[in-house]
């Protein structure tokens, strides 16, 4: 087994989660690019030949976020072979795969799966709640095993079909930059970890509204549980996905 990179942007830890488990069987050496990390030069970043990418990222409203979209694109790769990731939660992943793919090709690598995959929503909870689950871990072990026998055989050649549209979806819009309540200490861990830099660090109860990507990661990393999106908001959103989101969706491998 080879060396594989995971390259991750999982702002709750729910791709991560899937990465980690599609890595497992591609390799023995496994090192990991965090795109959420503001303080990483990512042009200073480059992936091998020989080396395995592991590209995962979460579908907002059916697209990559676009933080992902930029860091990523910021790589270069010298016609690695990568596996590409959408996470979503439960809805449907839409355009993301296939954005994901291109981002991927114009940084150099050779892209040969792609991999849809559900993780607990990251704002409306009720949705994916507590996924990837026992399920979901024993189908992606199969897929992760079936692309590793494909890289072993080398019938990687061509790049594979992944569904989606091109040109690709409107952005999400909508706001749902988290704001403080009182339970606010002003440790500022908040606003050290936010993958956009959209909280204040002098004073975290302050939030750039235009920075901010909804990510809620200052929401699930809070110790003290202070920090929520506007609860009118979440559960008008949970509203308008309910009928997508009722039916379990599984993991999804395009070779």
């Amino acid at each position: 087994m080879g060396k594989v990179v995971k390259i991750v942007f999982s702002p709750t830890g729910g791709t991560a989660a899937v990465a980690e488990l599609l890595s497992a069987h591609l390799g023995e050496h496994v090192r990991g690019i965090d795109l959420t990390d503001a303080h990483v030069d990512f042009s200073r970043e480059c992936v091998a030949e020989d080396e395995v990418a592991v590209i995962a990222a979460p579908s907002y409203g059916g697209r990559i976020p676009r933080l992902a979209a930029q860091r990523l694109a910021q790589m270069r790769a010298e016609r690695a072979r990568a596996v590409v990731v959408s996470v979503y939660g439960n809805r449907d992943y839409e355009d993301s795969l296939v954005e994901l793919q291109d981002i991927a090709e114009r940084c150099g690598f050779h892209v040969v799966a792609g991999v849809a995959a559900v993780a607990e929503h990251s704002i409306v909870h009720r949705y994916a709640t507590g996924r990837p689950d026992a399920e979901d871990r024993v189908r992606l072990s199969q897929i992760g095993l079936e692309i590793a026998k494909r890289l072993r055989e080398n019938a990687t050649s061509r790049s594979p079909f992944l569904p989606g549209n091109r040109p690709y979806k409107k952005e999400f819009s909508m706001s749902l930059a988290p704001v403080a309540n009182s339970a606010c200490t002003g440790c500022g861990i908040c606003a050290e970890q936010c993958p956009a830099q959209a909280i204040d660090h002098a004073n975290p109860r302050v939030v750039d509204k235009s920075q901010c990507i909804s990510c809620m990661r200052c929401v699930s990393i809070c110790p003290h549980a202070a920090r929520h999106p506007n609860r009118f908001i979440v559960w008008l959103a949970g509203l308008m996905i309910k009928k997508a989101c009722c039916k379990r969706k599984t993991p999804e491998l395009f070779l």
